[in-house]
């Protein structure tokens, strides 16, 4: 039993960072938010945290939840998650699982948005987080520097 996380890795010029991977259960390849798996007893951001290092290489100096608490789909499963953006970002190596063949993609916030809207991003973890980023720009307790990088990348 594990906790989903998800965290939208948004760097300072408006951009973010896609992972690609074969999705076996969908018999295709998908474009996601960095994401996984926190086994019980871990702290959720500290998770997302190791995720975004170890399938993309980034550190972030800050994060916040978006989304504190998402069912993954209540009808068949009892899994929850939780939503993170990450902003003031440092480059370093990619540690993915050996499991995993992924393929990163940096690209503008706002073209990432319309792979969401058009249905070439389907992963639900990857859309709530994206979907849910524009909002922040209104509400008031948004940090200013994330509402800075946000308006970058929406430009």
């Amino acid at each position: 039993r594990n906790h989903a996380v998800g965290v939208v890795p948004l760097a300072a010029d408006g951009t973010i960072w896609l992972v690609g991977q074969y999705r076996y259960p969908l018999n295709r390849y998908s474009w996601e938010i960095p994401e996984g798996g926190v086994p019980a007893g871990e702290d959720p951001a500290m998770g997302a945290l190791r995720e975004l290092r170890e399938e993309t290489g980034l550190t972030a100096a800050r994060m916040i939840p978006i989304i504190p608490r998402v069912a993954l789909s209540n009808s068949v499963s009892d899994e929850e998650g939780t939503l993170y953006v990450a902003w003031d970002l440092t480059e370093g190596e990619a540690e993915p699982d050996d499991t995993e063949q992924l393929r990163l993609r940096r690209l503008p916030l706002r073209a990432a948005l319309e792979m969401a809207l058009s249905g070439e991003i389907t992963d639900s973890l990857s859309l709530l987080a994206l979907l849910r980023l524009p909002l922040l720009l209104t509400e008031a307790d948004t940090p200013e520097d994330l509402r800075a990088v946000l308006r970058a990348g929406l430009g």
